[in-house]
């Protein structure tokens, strides 16, 4: 085993105000980062604002729309959230989440799903997304909102928020990537600081974008014009100082009344949590949402270090950067550490020339703000006029297409089948077939649940396709799994009974005749609803949501249901849909549980999505984004209930872990049965030439340009060796030379292909000179370390079918 080693950065917490030389960082007119196709953008942006006075640039950064001198208008753009649609409208579709995407492994997918997504957007007239939404990552498995990101691999978490960022920006709308950054639960999110919620200013933008409703205007100033804000938000205090010495990263001590700090080392930070958003701002990104949380001592968003040095220096990003509800505390800290969009409460307009007139900011930094606000709205040519006027939530403006059909088919790709004992899948034409579990119908009032930013769950009584919070979906309407499997029923001729609860008890006095040759009569109870039935449907959920955290990773009530069923039904399926990792050894191994269905929220269509893999009308291609353990204590990283949530296991989550400490998952990161099956062969691996340590390249958008210059090729024969046509998902691992200090193995590949019985393709894995790198600490690059590379091919992240190894030299 490859023993982690961790190294930890020491960060000095600054106190003092900024010095002058800190006002040019992260200006866009520094010429440091070569814009490439958003020069024009930029070029646009900075004519529109030099014709602006400090008023009207004032009210361009806190939400309000502006007139120039000789009548050009900007109007305040509107943003939503809604990486899974547009949010809280009418006539609009309900696409899977997030995590449901991910599990498709399917790139195709993610992009055309952005594009739908994006559309609706775009014809209600909704100029920017509050999404993707990136992280959480997934530090924890405990955490109440991994249910919206795709999940906590930094590469195919990556992959995916690049694509959709592409995706939004092709169709013409915004991207506004969140949470920035190491916001990695809900507990302790917002601890007791003062300040309300609201979206900052008064202009449509923060619309439903994870702003509280209670308090429309913003947030309350804690600092007057000209005065020296706290020591924990002032304008040097960067949190972050990379090369700093003096202070531990990591701390004991707690405090009350703020919210939690996230505190990683210069290593976790880049190569764990900052690897997707080098992917968004390269695909074209034009806003960031920084976290309500801290980092290292100090609030996301306002951390020179986060803001100016990393997002805006080192990834070269171009757009704005807006708060989360609260994440703007100090009206001087925020402004001058990287904040380009807050609130008119705490930037008025006296606040902000009393900042300009005692050099606590610049008119540069005041420019560089202004432009930014504007940069994502040209970048994606808004300006050419052709959008629809924005809608009104319940105006009738139909916005769906064909997306039901494209949400069916996504859905159905994410399911990952985990079990399937005897081929009992797919079902063919079953005679008697019984449904368990209140998964499996409509909730009683619905289609959407209540909208809460308070948590919600562990579980939910009806079928859940949507999460709540900023995650929610708006539902037009629901297919349910007993929705799809009665009209399968009426189909097939098969009989039907059901009790669509987790814990129902028979009542005295009832019975369901059944026409056979003995005529019996059933009392109705889970036992004798389950004998004598060709197969048993258990169907169970697991649900979380904004503003709290998981309670628990399994239900007893569930997982009663599943045991009395399996006990007298002979050929149990169960079918779960939860928000993140479920435990399952209270049943997995029970013998008449023959297979298992698992998958994420599947939006308006996720019944007809189950039911099309259950009968084999789609061949399930789903792999898991996370591993599932076999107990709760198996996982390495709880919930964090104190003020300094030290990062300390590093880059080591998930199956980073579980390979590193050699612990036995129930089913490991990548996993995922087919209908078919797949053999694999002739890899090849084309290595690279001589490669210099450090890139070379031109510091543009997404970091050194070289950075993402492809450096090998990895190749491998996929053959479908079974009886049917199906997906197979090929997936590349890399290890790494010990002198990098990385995990056994990581992601670095992966496809998703469709191949015919008996008829084999061949897949080739693109590396990626980042896909090579490490973080080098001292030196603060991405390094490339000499030395051998091993390569390995297969069908999850132990199933490994394949393997070679390339060799790299590294020249000056």
């Amino acid at each position: 085993m490859r023993v982690p080693s961790l190294s930890v950065l020491s960060f000095l917490l600054g106190t003092a105000l900024a010095a002058a030389s800190n006002f040019e960082a992260g200006l866009l007119s520094s010429g440091k980062v070569s814009l490439g196709d958003w020069k024009s953008a930029h070029e646009k942006a900075s004519q529109f604002v030099a014709k602006l006075n400090t008023t009207e640039k004032i009210k361009l950064i806190t939400g309000s729309s502006v007139t120039t001198t000789n009548g050009e208008t900007f109007t305040a753009l509107d943003i939503l959230d809604g990486d899974m649609g547009a949010q809280a409208y009418y006539y609009v579709s309900a696409f899977s989440l997030s995590s449901a995407l991910a599990m498709t492994w399917d790139k195709e997918a993610m992009y055309e799903q952005g594009r739908a997504i994006a559309a609706e957007f775009y014809g209600k007239g909704i100029q920017m997304v509050a999404g993707p939404t990136s992280q959480p990552l997934g530090r924890t498995p405990w955490g109440g909102r991994l249910v919206e990101s795709f999940g906590p691999d930094p590469y195919l978490n990556g992959i995916a928020t690049g694509l959709e960022t592409r995706a939004y920006a092709d169709v013409g709308v915004i991207a506004g990537a969140k949470h920035f950054i190491l916001n990695e639960q809900e507990t302790n999110r917002t601890g007791g600081m003062g300040g309300g919620g609201g979206a900052p200013g008064g202009g449509g933008m923060g619309r439903g974008a994870e702003f509280s409703s209670s308090v429309p205007g913003g947030m309350s100033p804690t600092s007057s014009a000209g005065a020296i804000p706290s020591s924990t938000s002032t304008p040097g205090g960067s949190g972050m100082g990379g090369g700093m010495a003096g202070s531990s990263a990591f701390s004991s001590s707690s405090s009350s009344g703020a919210p939690y700090s996230s505190n990683a080392d210069d290593k976790t930070l880049h190569e764990t949590y900052l690897w997707s958003f080098y992917d968004a701002v390269h695909s074209g990104l034009g806003g960031v949402m920084c976290a309500m949380t801290k980092v290292n001592g100090t609030l996301s968003c306002q951390s020179s270090s986060l803001l100016l040095d990393i997002l805006k220096t080192e990834l070269g990003f171009p757009g704005m950067v807006w708060p989360d509800t609260n994440g703007q505390q100090d009206a001087l800290a925020s402004a001058a550490n990287g904040l380009d969009y807050g609130s008119s409460s705490l930037w008025s307009e006296s606040t902000i020339e009393g900042y300009l007139e005692s050099n606590n900011i610049t008119e540069a930094r005041l420019n560089d703000m202004a432009i930014r606000n504007l940069m994502g709205y040209y970048y994606v040519n808004l300006d050419n006029g052709t959008q629809p006027s924005t809608a009104a939530q319940d105006d009738y403006v139909d916005v769906r297409a064909n997306h039901a059909k494209l949400i069916r088919s996504h859905g159905s790709k994410s399911m990952v089948l985990l079990k399937n004992k005897n081929n009992t899948l797919p079902l063919y034409k079953p005679h008697k077939m019984a449904i368990f579990g209140s998964h499996a119908r409509a909730a009683v009032a619905g289609p959407n649940m209540q909208f809460s930013v308070e948590g919600s769950g562990p579980t939910y009584d009806g079928h859940i396709a949507t999460d709540s919070g900023s995650g929610q979906a708006s539902l037009p309407y629901l297919i349910t799994p007993e929705n799809a499997l009665n009209i399968k029923a009426s189909q097939d001729g098969t009989m039907l009974r059901w009790i669509a609860n987790d814990t129902y008890s028979s009542s005295t006095g009832s019975a369901l005749v059944m026409q056979g040759s003995s005529s019996t009569s059933v009392t109705p109870s889970v036992s004798a609803y389950s004998e004598n039935m060709d197969v048993c449907l258990v169907f169970i959920n697991a649900l979380a949501g904004e503003g709290a955290d998981r309670t628990e990773l399994r239900n007893t009530d569930q997982d009663n249901l599943i045991n009395e069923v399996a006990d007298n039904c002979d050929n149990t399926v169960v079918v779960i849909n939860t928000v993140g990792a479920r435990i399952l050894d209270s049943w997995i191994e029970h013998e008449n549980v023959t297979a298992v269905l698992y998958g994420s929220l599947l939006g308006q269509e996720s019944g007809n999505s189950i039911v099309d893999v259950l009968y084999g009308d789609v061949n399930p291609s789903g792999r898991l984004t996370y591993t599932i353990a076999k107990t709760e204590s198996d996982y390495n990283v709880d919930i964090c209930y104190t003020a300094q949530c030290n990062f300390t296991e590093g880059n080591y989550i998930d199956y980073r872990y579980f390979d590193a400490y050699n612990v036995t998952p129930r089913y490991e990161f990548g996993y995922g049965l087919s209908y078919t099956d797949f053999a694999y062969s002739n890899l090849h691996i084309q290595g690279p030439s001589a490669l210099s340590t450090y890139p070379t390249g031109q510091l543009a958008v997404g970091g050194y340009e070289d950075l993402w210059d492809t450096v090998a090729k990895v190749t491998v024969t996929i053959r479908n060796a079974g009886s049917l046509d199906g997906a197979e998902v090929p997936q590349l691992y890399i290890s790494y030379p010990d002198v990098a200090k990385q995990p056994v193995r990581q992601l670095r590949g992966f496809h998703n292909v469709y191949i015919k019985k008996g008829q084999s393709t061949k897949v080739t894995f693109e590396l990626r000179r980042r896909d090579i790198s490490y973080w080098d600490v001292q030196h603060q690059k991405w390094a490339v370390a000499p030395g051998t590379y091993e390569a390995w091919v297969g069908a999850s992240s132990r199933d490994l079918r394949t393997h070679g190894s390339f060799v790299v030299k590294t020249k000056a």
